[in-house]
């Protein structure tokens, strides 16, 4: 996995803007997005990935978003709580901060009491 350009992270950071105290920082090979302690989006190469869940996730497949993944000597590895967010939705900033509001909603549900995050 290739980390994301710096002129990237902050072209993401800039659309996501209104969010209220959203902070970045290393994530695995990343960078995690996170919004009052709550991580709900990673940066992996120059793609943006939103937490999701059940009630979630229909969208993202039904854009034609692939959850994360990565290859290990055993095989493919799916991530299925995170989804890349399609491209198109970067240029879109009220779209995009309306989903990441909710992704941040459904991060916070799924977070473990007493876990820190990005």
């Amino acid at each position: 996995m290739t980390s994301s350009s710096p002129a990237y992270v902050d072209f993401v950071m800039e659309q996501l803007a209104p969010i209220k105290n959203l902070a970045c920082g290393r994530f695995f090979g990343g960078m995690g997005l996170s919004a009052d302690s709550t991580q709900f989006a990673m940066l992996m190469g120059n793609s943006l990935y939103f937490v999701v869940d059940a009630s979630t996730r229909a969208r993202y497949e039904k854009m034609g978003s692939p959850c994360f993944g990565y290859n290990t000597k055993k095989g493919r590895v799916e991530v299925k709580k995170y989804f890349q967010v399609p491209g198109e939705l970067l240029e879109d900033p009220s779209t995009l901060v309306a989903l990441a509001m909710e992704s941040i909603e459904v991060a916070r549900k799924l977070k473990k009491p007493g876990k820190k995050s990005v």
